[in-house]
């Protein structure tokens, strides 16, 4: 019997009887054009396992600590109240480059889209902080595409390796994010064939073109100042 998770995305649970949507213990691809909504489902998944008592740990690649925080806000999120109950983990990558990292704590490790290697230490710190207290948690990596910006396209492939090794040995579930034609072509077809699921947004349409247990999907999808709203 294959485990769904709650995803926190409205409507797209239901695409799948309304019971869970995303295979527990498995790391789903999120890809597509710019600015069609990868960010937005990210957060509404990172948000989306509080009420279980299910954290996230967030790596944020694209946006420093202040402004992850702020866009979730604008969504009607409360990240500081996710912090506040160790419900909300982030790897910031993003501000070093900016020089605006904030002290480093139990939920908050500074690191740098410059230095994946020590991203992934911070990843080992925080999954080993998680798994003292829970049981099931979830994660993010978002985005590939800036970590491919500042580091060779095969490192990250092997840095996107180990980051799921890491999450599913301590038994995470993931959604990875990756913007669409920013690699060359035979790196998108590895980074498709390592990861378990793929879900494709182009602004208006979402298509699962693989999942575990489940057949080729579509549906519609709006964006509107709460976030994605996926049309079954």
């Amino acid at each position: 019997m294959i485990v769904r998770i709650s995803s926190g995305i409205r409507g797209f649970d239901d695409l799948f009887g309304g019971m869970g949507s995303l295979p527990e213990n498995t790391v789903t691809l999120l890809y597509g054009p710019p600015k069609v909504g990868k960010s937005l489902f990210s957060y509404a998944f990172a948000a989306g396992g509080a009420d279980n008592q299910e954290p996230c740990l967030y790596i944020s690649a694209d946006y420093g600590i202040a402004d992850l925080k702020r866009n979730m806000e604008v969504l009607n999120m409360n990240p500081e109240a996710l912090i506040e109950n160790e419900l909300f983990y982030v790897i910031d990558a993003a501000s070093s480059i900016s020089g605006s990292a904030a002290e480093e704590g139990n939920t908050y490790l500074p690191s740098s889209v410059h230095n994946p290697t020590d991203i992934m230490v911070k990843l080992g710190v925080a999954t080993r902080n998680i798994t003292q207290r829970y049981t099931m948690f979830r994660s993010v990596l978002d985005s590939l595409t800036t970590l491919m910006a500042f580091n060779d396209e095969m490192l990250v492939v092997r840095v996107l390796t180990a980051y799921m090794m890491r999450i599913k040995d301590a038994g995470g579930t993931a959604l990875v994010t990756y913007t669409e034609g920013s690699a060359d072509q035979k790196v998108e077809t590895m980074l498709k064939a390592v990861v378990d699921n793929i879900i494709h947004l182009d602004g208006s349409r979402l298509t699962v073109e693989a999942m575990v247990g489940t057949g080729r999907l579509t549906a519609s999808y709006t964006i509107d100042e709460e976030g994605i709203t996926v049309q079954p």
